[in-house]
């Protein structure tokens, strides 16, 4: 009779950045299940909502994480401007699409590059990390923050960039395209690459949409489905379509982050091209939030949800959260069934997995 043995994987891995826990049942090298364990890092921002002035929680929402720190504040800043009946300026809405869309391509050279750690390839694990920084130069410029953008406000936004800061970004973001296309290139063609991910931690159509995968955890296994589709922001008026890839592995996964990248580029250049003229935020002054209101956004990792209750009063009276990574455990067990021990740092990776976010 066939036994198997329990391994424990993290919480503090060699190639995990985040401390999250599994328990893998090994048929000697093979994964027959594995059971999550999280919980490490739980901080209790939720909570906060009901202590803090509702214009004060924008601050706390971008720290729900470092490194989509501006996308939770935008969600929070709809959220809330959604309940008082708000329409935010055009330029501050543009202005809020480009750098939700540097925070996207950011946040997936960060993950490339410790995916190529994950593998052995720290050469291309610098070279990711070294065109990273020059977005964050471009964010250090724009918004005088480096990881907290702490620019985005309920009824706008607190900075504005002027049109030629704004044309010399596009320069910008047009040398650092070139510079990302060669590591591009290397993720795409280097038979490294190729062998550790080509064929690993396959995830059905059926089985993401079925487990509630999001972001490109979803769309590496053919589903056509990203949130900035509803057309908040600017995004209703920007030419663009999902990036959607078909064989549901490692290498898909990778392939749409890669190929998002390139997407974000294009969605910057026309949100400069096209940048309105006016005032960068509506007044607050004297109002307060009331109801209840849904909102959702995709970040670099996948969809995010809001929920937001208020009764006319300073302090929200609810502040829920549902991350990306929490939506994509599931999946993310699915897709370690029957693979190699050694490819389970590999697939946990490629979820992009945020656990200080998941927990709050």
């Amino acid at each position: 009779m066939a036994s198997t043995t329990i391994v424990p994987f993290g919480p503090q891995h060699p190639v995990l950045p985040e401390p999250i826990h599994l328990d893998l049942e090994l048929d000697d090298e093979r994964v027959v299940q594995a059971l999550p364990s999280i919980g490490y890092v739980h901080r209790g921002l939720e909570l906060l909502a009901e202590r803090h002035d509702y214009l004060e929680m924008s601050q706390v929402a971008e720290r729900i994480c470092g490194i989509c720190s501006f996308i939770h504040g935008q969600g929070y800043c709809q959220g809330v401007e959604h309940l008082m009946g708000l329409e935010v300026p055009p330029r501050a809405v543009y202005l809020r699409t480009i750098w939700a869309e540097i925070s996207r391509i950011q946040s997936h050279l960060l993950w490339l590059g410790l995916s190529a750690d994950a593998f052995g390839f720290e050469s291309l694990f610098q070279h990711s990390w070294r065109i990273r920084e020059m977005l964050v130069d471009i964010i250090e410029e724009t918004t005088g923050g480096r990881v907290i953008f702490g620019v985005c406000k309920v009824g706008g936004i607190r900075k504005d960039v002027d049109d030629e800061t704004l044309q010399r970004v596009g320069r910008r973001i047009r040398e650092i395209e070139a510079a990302y296309e060669e590591v591009a290139r290397v993720f795409r063609e280097d038979p490294t690459v190729q062998k550790r991910t080509a064929g690993v931690g396959v995830l059905g159509a059926e089985d993401a949409y079925a487990l509630g995968a999001v972001g490109p955890v979803l769309r590496g296994s053919g589903v056509v489905r990203d949130t900035r589709q509803l057309g908040y922001a600017a995004y209703g008026e920007l030419d663009w379509e999902p990036v959607v890839e078909t064989a549901g592995d490692c290498y898909a996964r990778c392939e749409v982050r890669l190929r998002e990248i390139s997407q974000s580029f294009d969605l910057i250049a026309q949100c400069i091209d096209r940048m309105p003229e006016g005032k960068i935020d509506v007044s607050v002054k004297g109002k307060r939030p009331q109801g209840e209101t849904m909102i959702r956004l995709e970040q670099p990792r996948g969809e995010v949800c809001y929920y937001l209750m208020a009764k006319g009063r300073k302090n929200l009276e609810r502040f829920r959260v549902r991350t990306p990574t929490f939506a994509n455990i599931a999946p993310l067990v699915q897709m370690l069934k029957g693979c190699e021990l050694a490819d389970v740092p590999v697939i946990v990776l490629t979820i992009d997995p945020c656990v200080s976010c998941n927990e709050r």
